[in-house]
Formats: C-alpha cells, structure tokens, sequence
C-alpha cells in the first residue's frame, strides 16, 4: 500500500505557518519591518491580480507583494491598505510537485523572500542576480 494514500494536501493554515516561520528565521534587520507586512493565503490568486498582470493561468503566479516598497515610502503618503505579500497555496503545491527537488518548506521560503525582497525595494532583475533559484 502506498503511505500517501489517504493523504490530504497541506492547507492554507499549514503555508501561512512555513512563511511566518521563514520570516522568524530572517536576521534581525530584516524581521523586524518584514513582520509589519501582513501574510495572506489563497488557493489562487483573485481575478484582478491575474487580470492586472495579464496571467491567464492562475498556476502561474505562486506570491505577490502589494504595497509600497520601504524605498519608495514618505511620511506623506496615503495609507489605504496595509503591505501585503500574497501566497497561493495551489500553484504553490503544483510547482513543489513538478520541481520534486525541494521541500515545500523551502518553496514557501523561497517565494516570501522573493516577494520580501519586493517590500525591501528590489527589483525581479536584482533578485535574480542573487537568487539563482531556477539553476
């Protein structure tokens, strides 16, 4: 018999715990303003994110952070939301299972300090630089 029968896939609860615990494990200059960004798990992302970014495939977008970046905020801006980074827990798993060489914990990390590293002013073309993640 196989041990996976009978299984369920980890729920919304179980990644937001992985990315919180990413976030925890940052060095202290980095966790303190990371933890003032609020943490949201969806099963996909909604229609006007994909819409916005022209994704047709809801499996291809794993995270997102909506905010303003530390770089570019003033005292003089307008709050009307709080800085959100964005977890979708379906193409999360469907990812982890394709790569098959990861732990779904090292995903779930790999895709907060991605969109962290959005929160701290990054650029996709910066963090790719460092994060050589698809090699």
């Amino acid at each position: 018999m196989n041990d996976w029968l009978g299984r369920t896939a980890p729920d919304l609860y179980t990644i937001e715990q992985m990315a919180r615990a990413t976030v925890s494990d940052l060095p202290a200059q980095f966790a303190s303003p990371a933890r003032a960004v609020v943490i949201r798990i969806e099963d996909f992302p909604p229609e006007d994110f994909l819409d916005e970014m022209n994704i047709e495939n809801p499996f291809e977008l794993t995270g997102l952070y909506d905010g303003i970046p530390l770089t570019e905020k003033s005292v003089m801006d307008v709050v009307d939301r709080p800085d959100t980074i964005w977890l979708f827990r379906r193409p999360i798993l469907d990812e982890w299972a394709e790569r098959g060489n990861v732990s779904l914990g090292q995903l779930v990390a790999h895709i907060m300090v991605h969109e962290l590293a959005h929160h701290f002013g990054w650029s996709d073309d910066e963090i790719a630089e460092i994060d050589r993640w698809w090699e």
